[in-house]
């Protein structure tokens, strides 16, 4: 496999190879771009996000200073609201479902990597080789139809957020949450069924 399949399918891999390297630089110029258009502009800024966003429904707004890792691995359904400061780190597909809310400074990240040093240290780095000396893994984020995210919200791997759930400010979600429920708190812990 190569280090991209291995990444999406939750695989130890690289993150220093080349065809993530060259992803890296096109989302890091998208977002300069994106982010350089006034706001006033949002028909020029809903078309930038058909370029590099996996798929995106009607009615999207990202905000302004928004960063991502690749972009490509982002899929939007319709009538989402992403507020400023928001950072999408898409290693592996984030997907976010229709009438979503997601407000400023929220962090959405697939990335990770173990825990235990002697798994998380490469053993194939040497500072020539332009690997990365640590090894990484991505898995999947999920948000359903009808979420809302509160400002500060970080959403960590592997996690979905189950439809009409509500994740309250500066929560951490580190585990999945279950529809129609409120989360709040670090780490984010079931406050009610809504």
């Amino acid at each position: 496999m190569t280090e991209w399949e291995k990444c999406l399918v939750g695989e130890l891999y690289d993150c220093h190879a080349p065809e993530f390297i060259a992803a890296k630089g096109r989302a890091s110029d998208w977002c300069r771009r994106y982010n350089a258009i006034p706001y006033s502009e949002r028909a020029k800024r809903k078309d930038m996000l058909h370029e590099l966003f996996g798929s995106v429904g009607d009615n999207v707004s990202v905000g302004d200073n928004f960063t991502c890792g690749f972009g490509v691995n982002i899929h939007i359904g319709s009538n989402v609201s992403i507020n400023l400061n928001c950072t999408f780190i898409d290693c592996n597909k984030i997907t976010i479902g229709s009438n979503v809310l997601i407000a400023p400074c929220c962090h959405l990240t697939t990335a990770t990597h173990p825990v235990r040093i002697e798994d998380r240290l490469n053993p194939n780095f040497t500072p020539e080789n332009g690997q990365y000396f640590a090894l990484t893994q991505a898995l999947p984020i999920t948000i359903e139809d009808g979420c809302w995210l509160g400002a500060n919200v970080v959403v960590l791997p592997g996690v979905t957020i189950g439809r009409g759930s509500v994740v309250a400010a500066g929560a951490v979600v580190t585990k999945d949450v279950p529809p129609h429920t409120l989360v709040a708190g670090v780490p984010a812990r079931v406050v009610k069924h809504i």
